[in-house]
């Protein structure tokens, strides 16, 4: 039994030849429309990654966090992608740093700007939260080259 046996099969059935230019000016625009989508998600991950803030949290010597306390800290961060709306998940995430430097323990969250209100927000008590700012304000380091001396041409 083939389609054309079917009750309605000849409708089903394309004439490809008939069909073969229409494809074929169909594809280049279906192309291009995703590149343009996918040109435009890039510029979106590259702008939100660019506008970041950093956090800093900084436990004192009696801090000794409780399992709930950890669960309602987690679920803290789990909001920021639903507070920075438009920006794409890749763009979205938490990055959660962790560094000792003279017995202290230092935690960095990095997150988007559009979320910097809930980054900052303490969850423990025994945390002091220090807000570094954005990405924006680190300003690179230029080299110049150095003047020829004017006889060495």
């Amino acid at each position: 039994m083939n389609l054309a046996e079917l009750p309605g099969g000849e409708a089903a059935l394309v004439d490809w030849a008939t069909a073969a230019p229409y494809l074929a000016a169909l594809s280049p625009v279906a192309l291009a429309i995703w590149m343009c989508v996918v040109v435009r998600r890039a510029r979106l991950v590259r702008d939100a990654l660019a506008d970041r803030v950093t956090v800093e949290v900084v436990p004192t010597n009696s801090f000794d966090p409780s399992e709930s306390g950890i669960v309602r800290w987690v679920g803290q961060l789990s909001h920021v992608r639903q507070v920075a709306k438009g920006v794409p998940a890749r763009g979205a995430a938490v990055r959660v740093r962790y560094s000792a430097e003279s017995r202290k323990m230092h935690c960095y969250l990095e997150g988007p700007s559009q979320a910097a209100a809930l980054l900052a927000m303490p969850s423990f008590t025994d945390v002091e939260v220090i807000a570094h700012g954005s990405r924006q304000s680190i300003q690179p380091v230029r080299f110049t080259t150095p003047a020829e001396p004017e006889g060495t041409k």
